[in-house]
């Protein structure tokens, strides 16, 4: 238990790894009983594009490869 306390707090004083901090955009709402806030990353899309792209192009090259032989074309 102490050695991941040690951990952890070694974690927090650590200085980043050279990188700018990355501005946050941030979004609020506030009503009368309820105030959310949501920090978006800039690099979200990214992230994103990085995750869902093998997927997508599999995806597209399945699609046409089944209709390769409705087509009558038979290049790849």
């Amino acid at each position: 238990m102490n050695q991941r306390k040690d951990t952890y707090r070694a974690a927090l004083l650590r200085e980043p790894d050279g990188a700018a901090p990355r501005h946050v955009k941030v979004a609020r709402l506030d009503t009368r009983f309820v105030r959310v806030t949501i920090e978006l990353d800039p690099a979200l899309p990214d992230e994103l594009a990085r995750w869902v792209r093998p997927p997508v192009s599999a995806l597209l090259r399945v699609g046409a490869a089944a209709l390769r032989p409705l087509t009558g074309t038979g290049t790849p």
